[in-house]
C-alpha cells in the first residue's frame, strides 16, 4: 500500500486543524471566569500576605518553599480549573497561610526546627575544602568555586569561611584583617 503525499496531507491535515481549533479555544463564560478567578485569587494572595507578613514568600526554611510552591499550584488550580471555584482556592490559601504562620510559630522551639530545618554547614574553614562537609549536603568543589568567583573573591586567603545554608543558598565570608568570625554568626553551623 502506497500513499502519495497528498493523500498524506489530507489525512493529517483534518486532526491537525482540529488540533489547532482546541488550542486556541475560549468561549465567553470560560474567558470570564478567568478574568474574574485571576482578580479575585490575586486579591486574596495580597490580603493573606499583608496579614500573615512577608515570610509568607521568603526562601528562609523548607516550610517556606513549600508554602511558596503551594500558593503557586492553588493559584493556577483556582484560575485555570472548572473544577475548582474562587472560594474553595482562597479557603485552600487561608489554610496554607495558617500552617506557614504555625510553622513559623513553632520553629522557636528547638525540637521543631531541628525536626523540619536542614542545619547550616561549614564547607570550607578558611582555605582548607571540607569535603565530609561537602558530600553531606552534595556540593562539589565547581559549586564552590561558582559562588567564590561571584562573590569576588580573588585570592584563596581572602576567604574566611564558606557555608552552606538553610535555604540552600553558599554564603562566603571574607577575611577581615586578622579579626575572627563572632561566634554567635556560626552557633547553628554544623562543621
Amino acid at each position: 500500500m502506497t500513499f502519495h503525499m497528498s493523500q498524506v496531507l489530507q489525512i493529517v491535515e483534518r486532526p491537525l486543524n482540529q488540533a489547532l481549533n482546541e488550542l486556541f479555544a475560549l468561549d465567553q463564560k470560560t474567558f470570564f471566569l478567568i478574568l474574574l478567578s485571576t482578580v479575585c485569587i490575586y486579591v486574596a494572595v495580597i490580603l493573606y500576605t499583608r496579614i500573615f507578613g512577608k515570610r509568607s514568600f521568603s526562601k528562609m526554611s523548607s516550610f517556606d518553599f513549600a508554602m511558596t510552591v503551594a500558593v503557586g499550584s492553588m493559584i493556577a488550580s483556582t484560575v485555570l480549573s472548572d473544577s475548582v471555584s474562587f472560594l474553595e482556592g482562597a479557603v485552600g490559601l487561608l489554610v496554607v497561610y495558617s500552617l506557614q504562620l504555625a510553622a513559623a510559630f513553632l520553629r522557636r522551639f528547638p525540637w521543631f526546627r531541628k525536626l523540619t530545618d536542614n542545619e547550616p554547614t561549614l564547607l570550607m574553614d578558611g582555605q582548607t575544602l571540607l569535603r565530609d562537609n561537602m558530600k553531606a549536603v552534595r556540593v562539589t568543589e565547581g559549586d564552590i568555586r561558582s559562588k567564590l568567583r561571584e562573590a569576588n573573591v580573588i585570592k584563596m586567603t581572602d576567604i574566611k569561611a564558606v557555608i552552606f545554608e538553610t535555604t540552600g543558598d553558599i554564603v562566603v565570608l571574607h577575611k577581615n584583617g586578622a579579626n575572627a568570625i563572632d561566634d554567635w554568626l556560626l552557633k547553628d553551623v554544623q562543621r
